[in-house]
């Protein structure tokens, strides 16, 4: 940090404070309130006695890049995630100051030029807690101003050269933020163009990088489709938060999906059972510590640095600040409220709404379930008297039948276009509603791509391989993705010895597979004994996988018979979530 106390540290400051206070707020923890109180308090009342900015001991101009050349976009960034974390402090308390605070520095905020590229950072991302701030406080001149900045040509230029696939390869923490940028100010414009645009990044993206975890690959920068690419920790708060803004725009349940596909799956995996440690890069294929690759594209050189796990993950402390986010961006989306007076409730797990419906009518709603570990999700319904609205569900793209009950009885279900069933009904305390998600096994495949040829990943050797078409085949249980488990005694050490060489054929695996199913366990901290254990019909063969040769360049013919037990991919450390494939023709993946 500068002496001044600018800079790139105030990003990962900024993180974690985002995450400390919505957690502190979620859980009604006295000690994590007066904990987030004590660091965001300066902030506000600094802003409130006169400063220009939530940098507020120093004049607005650092937030510039021509006034400061070293530090201006981390500045104008950071602020952004300041913003994100005042917008949740004043949501959960109320309190005036905080509003104040908000719409000083956003009446005139200076947002600079929209980037086209996604290096460096940018601060037009401040558009996200700008936008709260005019919702809270309909002040008019935040609106305009945020209005003004897409007017500017260069923005239209890149909005126009997204919708046209003009879409650059770059940095995946900022592709994630920048690219719902344009998608914000739909709700402002009606101008759909602005949409489409954040829709074609994300398509192109899916169709490049995308990784059976719900996300895409990140090394620092996207990086391709590979069973030894990784992804930083910081995308998975990154890219789920701005899901979760498409589908307050959209409500479309694909947006959902994805969040809980991402959620469940790539948010434990880089952070240790015991909640101690956490490392910077997870990937779909972990053998040892050294493989995927001794050195991956990221800010430090040490041997198997990236993916060790420690108290900070890494020296560059961006992602230890942003994996306090994972867990409350779920639970902050987990209901939403409709246009029509009713709530939607769009991801699924044990808790309690407390909200308005109707024509103020307080209610409450309990989910009790373990989803995803069970299919069955059980609401009771408590409006304070009795009321007529409509109670929205998500049902997933992956679930085919669904089955609803309303007081034991079933109720005819129908999903609207945007997948969601409405019961709209009187309703009366202790009323019950179970929805049932039954789960299949569904084996995806398709085949790994090169890298970008990007000078960023010259330190590894894969990369410089234009030629990459090897086969893989992964395999998914309603939302989680299942992998072949690599016991470890620590999260950086596999225990030795561990048998992996196994390939997978889609057709036996769907007829042969048996779900294996144990009670949840008391104290839950995603142990490799998961409660839900997926056995398969595989094939063993001779595979000695390496950095430059990850998974055999054709399906395996010479191998024989064996049985696996698979598990959720976020109960591993180490594992094989993306398997060689025995035989035939690869298919395309199927769209989820």
């Amino acid at each position: 940090m500068k002496a001044n106390g600018t800079g790139w540290p105030l990003e990962q400051c900024a993180y974690w404070l985002d995450g400390l206070v919505r957690l502190a707020y979620i859980l009604d923890d006295p000690q994590l309130i007066a904990k987030a109180r004590a660091r965001l308090d300066p902030v506000v009342d600094g802003v409130n006695r006169g400063g220009e900015s939530f940098v507020y001991w120093q004049p607005r101009n650092i937030l510039s890049v021509e006034m400061d050349k070293a530090n201006g976009q981390f500045n104008n960034w950071a602020h952004s995630h300041m913003g994100r974390a005042l917008v949740a402090y004043y949501q959960a308390t109320g309190e005036r100051r905080i509003l104040d605070a908000l719409v000083k520095a956003y009446r005139d905020y200076p947002l600079p030029e929209f980037s086209p590229v996604f290096y460096p950072v940018n601060g037009m991302v401040n558009l996200d807690p700008m936008l709260d701030t005019y919702m809270m406080s309909g002040d008019e001149k935040v609106l305009a101003n945020a209005l003004a900045s897409i007017r500017r040509p260069s923005f239209q230029k890149i909005v126009g050269q997204w919708n046209s696939g003009d879409i650059v390869h770059g940095h995946t923490v900022i592709f994630y933020e920048n690219i719902r940028v344009p998608a914000l100010m739909y709700p402002w414009t009606g101008d759909r163009k602005l949409l489409d645009a954040t829709l074609a990044t994300i398509r192109w993206s899916d169709e490049r990088h995308g990784l059976p975890i719900g996300l895409v690959s990140g090394e620092e920068y996207l990086a391709g489709i590979g069973s030894t690419r990784n992804v930083e920790t910081c995308n998975v708060a990154a890219g789920p938060w701005t899901f979760g803004t498409l589908l307050r725009i959209t409500g479309e349940r694909g947006w959902a999906d994805r969040m809980e596909r991402a959620f469940f799956n790539a948010g434990p995996a880089p952070i240790a059972r015991d909640f101690q440690t956490m490392s910077y890069y997870q990937s779909p294929n972990r053998l040892s510590l050294s493989l995927p690759c001794d050195r991956p594209g990221c800010p430090g050189s040490a041997l198997g640095d990236s993916y060790r796990f420690t108290e900070i993950g890494h020296p560059v402390l961006c992602c230890v600040g942003n994996c306090n986010r994972i867990v409350p961006n779920y639970i902050m989306s987990m209901w939403m409220a409709t246009p029509d007076r009713g709530v939607a409730a769009t991801l699924y797990g044990p808790c309690r709404l407390r909200a308005q419906v109707a024509d103020g009518v307080p209610v409450e709603i309990e989910s009790e379930t373990n989803y995803p570990f069970e299919e069955e999700i059980r609401l009771t319904v408590r409006p304070a008297r009795k009321a007529e609205f409509p109670l929205y569900l998500r049902i997933p793209a992956w679930c085919s039948r669904p089955v609803l009950l309303v007081n034991g009885r079933s109720v005819a279900l129908k999903k609207d276009s945007k997948g969601f069933a409405k019961l709209l009904r009187s309703w009366v305390s202790g009323d019950r509603v179970t929805l049932r998600l039954p789960m299949r096994v569904e084996v995806v495949e398709s085949r790994e791509t090169p890298f970008p040829q990007d000078k960023y990943f010259s330190k590894r050797s894969l990369s410089k391989l234009t030629e990459v078409n090897n086969p893989f085949a992964s395999v998914n249980y309603g939302p989680l993705l299942f992998a072949l488990p690599i016991p470890d005694e620590t999260p950086d050490q596999p225990v030795k010895n561990a048998v992996y060489n196994y390939a997978l054929d889609a057709a036996t695996v769907t007829r042969g597979a048996k779900l294996l199913r144990q009670p949840l366990p008391a104290h839950w901290s995603w142990q490799l004994d998961a409660p839900l254990k997926l056995q398969l019909p595989a094939r063993q063969f001779d595979w000695q996988p390496t950095e430059l040769q990850p998974l055999p360049p054709a399906p395996v013919k010479d191998a024989k018979p064996a049985t696996v037990t698979l598990v959720p991919y976020g109960c591993t450390k180490f594992r094989v979530s993306m398997f060689p494939v025995v035989g035939g023709q690869t298919r395309k993946p199927a769209k989820r």
